[in-house]
């Protein structure tokens, strides 16, 4: 069973920039997929970012393309999620998804889930 687990998480300014890690472990050669979600209170979950293991194919949501950029670390089985210019908008819990297939790309199934991390960006 895959196991993913987050960090990086914190409380930054806006403006600010950090840098999530989910590290994944256990059945990683089912993985063919890993990005992020997001979820703010009192709102649904919501697709962030996606990279594919082989190809590197990058996919974002619209109201984070060009702030955030996805990478990976095929070696370590981790995905990296870099945020830039954040905005208070962006506070939310970060939950790391890998999926078994592409299907779903240019988003995500979330075949396997993270706990999550939180990112609070002050105004």
């Amino acid at each position: 069973q895959v196991q993913l687990v987050e960090s990086g998480g914190g409380l930054v300014q806006a403006g600010g920039s950090l840098r999530l890690s989910c590290a994944a472990s256990g059945g990683t050669w089912s993985i063919v997929s890993m990005g992020w979600f997001r979820q703010a209170p009192g709102k649904e979950r919501e697709f962030v970012s996606v990279i594919t293991w082989r190809g590197g194919r990058t996919y974002y949501a619209d109201f984070v393309r060009g702030r955030f950029t996805v990478s990976r670390d095929n070696a370590k089985n981790t995905v990296y999620l870099q945020m830039n210019s954040l905005k208070p908008e962006d506070t939310a819990v970060y939950y790391c998804a890998a999926d078994r297939s592409n299907i779903a790309i240019p988003v995500m199934r979330g075949d396997y889930w993270g706990l999550g991390t939180q990112v609070t960006v002050s105004s």
